[in-house]
This record gives structure tokens, sequence and C-alpha cells, in this order.
């Protein structure tokens, strides 16, 4: 008996020590070599305050999970590796545009990056790489390409960034001024004009703002897409109201253009003449993404040579059950005839036919 207990203890122990490993690999986030760099050592990291003691909240808000950080080493060179993993490519989005410094410059690595000489932002999916390098070689950028295929990938719709910056004009936007929030502490991390209770991030509005130059000076645009077309124009009439009469010891803008196309609110604040504000929200226009599900009869049951294709195999079918149902009834003739000559088919004798003259 206590040899049982003693197996039982083991192999519990062994499972336990096997799931806590399994636990360890699925929070790795780097790989151990990538285009000839080596990894010397690395940390997990579970806590938002441990990862930016100064914007924990930020990370708590768009779903930070887990982080690791890292040292790589080659002949000579040296890289930091900071990868922090959020709950979806949303949160990654966000941090992303936050952290991105203005002076950086555009990348072409992973599915966004900017980079400032030596210090490289990019992001992935759900993940967000900050790179500092030793110094910029010619195969840097390739380098961390290889990287990214090295990342873990993320499938279904969590995978997808919100569009709503993608109604922010191009035109005059000042570089690198896109920022993104979904929540009240990332409004009020990007300096945004409007108070987070007028947003009202309950309805679950997604916000995003941009910088843009004028003759007068650098205005603000926000964006803030809604669900549906009834929650904007409400709120929309709550921004107008808002500016209409402002509250004692109120910090608001005292020039604000917005306007509602569909479910998008538009809002132009700063200083900025009344023309050039009204030009910068004509340029807005909601454009929604319209589902036919009605059926297209192009389904299996529905299409043409699938039918074709089914009554030739069902001809095939018949043909060939016929074939077999001959066969086997000239079978049978043919053994009965042997084994019952003249007493079943075949009669020896002739038979006289009964004949009625009925019409004579």
């Amino acid at each position: 008996m206590k040899r049982l207990f003693a197996l039982i203890f083991v192999l519990s122990s062994m499972a336990y020590a096997g799931n806590q490993s399994t636990a360890l690999v699925s929070t790795k986030l780097l790989p151990k070599v990538f285009a000839g760099w080596q990894q010397s050592s690395s940390s997990i990291i579970t806590e938002p305050s441990k990862a930016d003691p100064v914007y924990s909240d930020l990370l708590k808000e768009d779903g930070f999970n887990l982080a690791e950080t890292a040292e790589y080493t080659k002949p000579g060179r040296k890289m930091a590796v900071k990868a922090a993993r959020f709950s979806d490519a949303t949160g990654a989005y966000a941090a992303y545009l936050f952290y991105r410094a203005p002076q950086m410059a555009k990348e072409d690595i992973g599915d966004q990056a900017a980079s400032n000489n030596e210090h490289i932002l990019f992001r992935k999916g759900d993940v967000l790489i900050d790179v500092k390098l030793d110094k910029v070689m010619p195969m840097s950028a390739a380098e961390l390409r290889e990287l990214t295929s090295d990342l873990p990938q993320q499938q279904g719709s969590s995978a997808n960034i919100p569009n709503v910056a993608g109604y922010l004009p191009t035109a005059g936007m000042v570089d690198n001024t896109v920022k993104f929030a979904s929540g009240p502490i990332g409004l009020s991390r990007i300096a945004s004009p409007l108070p987070a209770d007028l947003v009202d991030f309950s309805t679950e509005a997604e916000l995003a703002s941009a910088d843009y130059n004028t003759s007068s000076g650098t205005a603000k645009m926000t964006i803030i897409a809604y669900p549906d077309n009834p929650i904007a124009g409400n709120h929309l009439r709550a921004i107008e109201a808002w500016h209409s009469a402002p509250a004692v010891g109120s910090t608001q803008p005292s020039k604000i253009y917005a306007k509602r196309t569909g479910r998008i609110v538009a809002v132009v604040t700063g200083d900025i003449p009344e023309s050039e504000a009204k030009t910068l929200l004509a340029s807005v226009n909601y454009d929604p993404e319209v589902t036919w599900n009605e059926n297209t009869h192009f389904d299996r049951n529905n299409n043409l040579g699938s039918l074709l294709v089914n009554i030739i195999i069902l001809i095939a079918i018949i043909t060939g059950l016929a074939i077999v149902a001959g066969v086997a009834f000239g079978g049978v003739r043919v053994v009965l005839k042997r084994l019952f000559p003249d007493r079943v088919f075949d009669r020896s004798e002739d038979v006289d036919i009964i004949r009625l003259d009925i019409g004579k």
C-alpha cells in the first residue's frame, strides 16, 4: 500500500511539473534564435505595473496579458527586445500608437512599425515589440522581419484592428499624431479635448484623433465610432449642448465644430478658421459595409453542375442494378434447368390450346 501511495505521489508530481512546463512554454513570446541572434537571457512579466510603472493603468485598460524581455547577442553585437502581448490586436494597436514617438519614421516590419535610429517599435497582431539595437546595420530591418515570423500568430476576428482611424483625413495631417482610445484612461492619456463622460465608452465607442496644420495653427480632429446611428445622433446633440452651455470653470476649447455621418461623429477643435474646419469635416464620410445574406443559389444543393453530376451517378447506379438483376435472373434459370430439367421452364409435350369460337 505504501508503495502504491508513493507511486501515485511521484506520478502526480510529474504531471504537475509537466503542466508547469507547458504553462511556461505558452508564456514565451520570443524565440531562442533568429537571423543569427542568440538569446542570452529572458524574463517573463505578468503585471502591468512591472511592464511600465508609469502607464500601467493604460496597459491594463488595453488588455495587457504578459510581457517578455530578452537580451540577444551575436559576434560583436547585442540587442534588447521587449515583447508585450494583449488580449487582442486592438489593445496592441492602441499601445503602439501611444508609445510611437512623433520623430519616428515609418518602417516595413510586421503590421505597423516605426523607428528612430537604434530604437524600433513594431506591432504584429496582438503583440507589441520594442527593440533597442547597439547600432543599425543594412540587414537590421530584414532580421526583425524574420523575428516577426517567429512570434505567436493570432487568428479570427480578434486579430483585426478597428477601422475608426481610417476616417481621419490624410490631407494636412501632422505626421505620427494619430492616437486611439477605447476607454477613459486612454482618452486622458492622448490629451483629448472631449471628456470621457461625453464620449461615453459604455456604448462600446472607439475614438481616434490626429493633429492638423491650418492657416492659424494646429487643430485636432476627433473621430468617434458608435455602434449605430441613433446612438451617434444622441451623442452629437450632447456635444453640441456641451459646447453651447459650458459649465462653470470648464476648460473646453473655444472653437468646436462637429457633425455626424452614419454612426460616426467627427469633432474639430483648436485654433482653426471656420471655413477650414468645415472643409475638414466635409472630408469625413461614413461608408457602411453591407453584407448581402440572401441565397445566391451557388451552394452545393442548388448548383446546376452538381445536379448534372448527381443525375449521371444515379443513371450509373440504376444501370448497374439492372445489369446485376439480369445476370442474377439468367443465372437462376440456368441453375434451375440443370437441377430440374423439363420441369420448371421447359415442357416436353405439346400443350393444347382451348379455343372458343364465340363469333360463329
